[in-house]
């Protein structure tokens, strides 16, 4: 931990006022195990000290650049979620040096993030005397009443107030906390609160995407964001250069006129997973408080009905659902005003929706599957900033979707594609046409020679204008693609989410600095939404994805969408709607003719579990999982002989398995293999 920034001196004063004072020698004299907080004076060393109620454990916050040998500081271990929270805000934002008293490894989530690349500016945390400590509660240890049944919810939650809860660290959250934290420093309010929660381990582990930013809400948001004399700036872009469209058969590469929407001269080819790192030091600087590894699981509600916050999931659960020895309650986090950046189909969004109907006056929303891998390809076949799209082949007719190769960085390519959920026919596997999309020539020629880095896939909002929920409810408002801003002809979502929470942040700051107390709504949000932007974009487009709803398939929408592109452009009278749920257009196995994938050549297509270790993902042997079916054999029983196994086809991860088994009435076995 040596050689991180601190403080000036100037500013030491204040953030440090109140603080105990001690001299380094005393240090460790002064701190006794299982005690509480000693109050000492000596010289000019500063410390805080958190005492847990474990008799070997202790925190010590140093605030100064004191160099302290490795020897004199021990490994790191959590008592509480409070206290583990305590020693994340001291970390994250550089502004004390943490040691905490047990020998044990230093867990993946705690250890310190990387050195920020401009000296830390004003710190969010808040010193003894002007915010109480997290909390002291016990961790509560269970292995010696077993035989006693234990419900979690009968021990009671710590909790934390703040002006402004986010949950999700993506761009959308990120540039809301930015925003916030910009208006209350701007008016001289440096203890307005701004909290985020981000369940990834590391802010942008959980990014994925192309992605060819179009800049303009974060040319807003940090106009110095590329400024060569800014040392903290983004170094990693790579300008748009060339624009290729094509429209694939088997073997041939057709080249079609390049839609207005897909031009990207202007535009930047980035790693969302670096730029959301980058947002969120940025963030940090200006004060906002950023704790990832801790996954909002609850929405809190007032009497009244309006959102009050969420807390976050308990820890020390075992795979059946038990609590182990380390079990320790979640935290809630209270918040006037609580903003859900979680991204495509978030579990709280869903649970705010359906409580205030926020669906009433639109349609459906609808989804598609994404698919990516980077890859570094052979230098003499790299073609900086070039960006190729695809129609067509693999792809049956009455299937939308397509591919993408995205040439960055130094030889690096990102190749892709995206596969509409409502496709009929239950024997398509998105995977196995994805890899038959790099076996075509158009692709194939940059891949041969290359290597495959890493293997990702997300799920992608693309119901477009006509399945924008409203986005405000009482106490909190949607951002981001949660509430489903992606502009799908652009194939582009970063700029619309970035600037749907600075809309939220500034109706946000509006809202809570003219109340004393009690949760707000923000009329005001829906109000800039209407006028901003991405209302704007996205009404334009509105009728380019329904196009495809027709006898014709792909060639009828390709049409549509041609002139709607370059003659119609959005000022029609006439707006078309959805076609059924995406679950609803599956039709059964017998109808659809059964598709073979061929074998992966290992070079330039891969079988899906050499994918999958490619992800990066790694749980724990006993940790719980979310995917839960009531009863497996009625599952299979219902589901195997209409479909023939189209959860084996659907999931990019090979989550979903049917196994044959004589004993079961069906033939075969349906599992999760995430799941004993």
């Amino acid at each position: 931990m040596s050689g991180r920034g601190f403080p000036k001196a100037a500013d030491r004063g204040r953030a440090e006022g109140g603080r105990a004072v001690a001299s380094p020698s005393d240090v460790f004299a002064a701190l006794p195990l299982g005690s509480q907080a000693p109050t000492r004076e000596s010289g000019t060393f500063k410390f805080s000290f958190w005492s847990s109620p474990k008799p070997d454990f202790a925190v010590i916050a140093f605030s100064n650049a004191l160099t302290i040998p490795k020897e004199r500081l021990p490994c790191f271990d959590m008592a509480s979620t409070a206290t583990s929270l305590a020693v994340r805000r001291a970390l994250r934002l550089n502004c004390y040096r943490v040691a905490l008293t047990r020998s044990s490894p230093l867990p993946q989530y705690l250890r310190p993030p990387r050195p920020r690349s401009q000296p830390f500016c004003t710190p969010a945390v808040r010193i003894s005397g002007q915010r109480r400590p997290f909390s002291n509660a016990a961790r509560f240890r269970l292995a010696a009443a077993k035989d006693e049944p234990f419900d979690p919810k009968s021990i009671d939650r710590e909790s934390d107030q703040v002006d402004v809860c986010i949950v999700g660290g993506g761009p959308a959250g990120m540039a809301a906390a930015i925003r916030l934290k910009q208006l209350a420093n701007e008016a001289g309010n440096e203890d307005f609160r701004v909290l985020l929660l981000e369940k990834a381990g590391e802010i942008g582990d959980h990014m994925l995407s192309g992605n060819v930013l179009e800049p303009t809400a974060l040319n807003e948001l940090l106009p110095n964001w590329k400024d060569p004399d800014n040392e903290s700036g983004f170094k990693y872009t790579t300008p748009a250069k060339k624009d290729k469209m094509r429209f694939l058969t088997k073997n041939r590469a057709w080249p079609l006129p390049e839609p207005p929407q897909m031009r990207n001269k202007g535009n930047y080819i980035i790693s969302l997973n670096q730029l959301v790192k980058w947002l969120g030091e940025r963030a940090e600087e200006l004060g906002v408080e950023i704790y990832p590894g801790f996954a909002a699981s609850e929405v809190l509600y007032n009497s009244d009905g309006s959102v009050k916050g969420v807390a976050t999931n308990d820890l020390g659960i075992s795979r059946d659902g038990s609590a182990k020895d380390t079990f320790e309650r979640g935290m809630e986090f209270h918040a006037r005003c609580t903003l859900l950046a979680e991204g495509c189909h978030g579990s709280l969004t869903k649970q705010i929706i359906k409580k205030f109907d926020l669906r009433r006056d639109c349609q459906h929303q609808t989804y598609a599957l994404g698919i990516k891998e980077v890859w570094e390809i052979e230098p003499e076949k790299f073609d900086s900033g070039l960006i190729i799209h695809s129609m067509g082949y693999p792809l049956p007719y009455d299937t939308y979707g397509g591919g993408w190769m995205y040439h960055f960085g130094d030889n690096m390519v990102s190749v892709g594609m995206v596969v509409a959920l409502d496709y009929p026919n239950p024997w398509l596997a998105p995977y196995g046409e994805f890899q038959k999309l790099k076996q075509h020539p158009l692709f194939r020629r940059y891949l041969e020679g290359g290597k495959c880095i890493s293997y990702g896939a997300r799920a992608l909002n693309e119901g477009g204008f006509q399945s924008i929920p409203k986005c405000a409810f009482p106490g909190g408002a949607l951002i981001g693609d949660t509430a489903g801003f992606l502009n799908l002809p652009k194939i582009k979502g970063t700029h619309t989410a970035m600037r749907s929470g600075m809309l939220a942040a500034e109706a946000a700051y509006d809202a809570l600095k003219d109340s004393e107390a009690g949760s707000v709504f923000l009329y005001d949000y829906e109000d800039k939404l209407r006028q901003s932007s991405i209302w704007t974009e996205l009404k334009e487009v509105r009728n380019m994805r329904p196009s495809f709803h027709n006898p014709l398939g792909l060639y009828g929408g390709v049409l549509y969408s041609g002139i709607e592109a370059f003659i119609l452009k959005g000022k029609e009278p006439w707006t078309f709607k959805h076609g059924p749920p995406d679950y609803a257009a599956t039709k059964t196995a017998d109808q659809c003719k059964k598709i073979e994938y061929p074998k992966p050549d290992g070079k330039i297509s891969f079988d899906i579990l050499t994918s999958v270790s490619r992800t990066g993902t790694n749980h724990e042997e006993d940790q719980p999982v979310h995917l839960q079916v009531k009863d497996w054999d009625e599952h299979a029983r219902k589901e195997w002989p209409k479909y023939k196994g189209i959860e084996n086809r659907f999931c990019p991860a090979g989550v979903y398995e049917y196994i044959e088994d004589n004993t079961k009435d069906v033939g075969v076995r349906f599992q999760i293999n995430a799941q004993k």
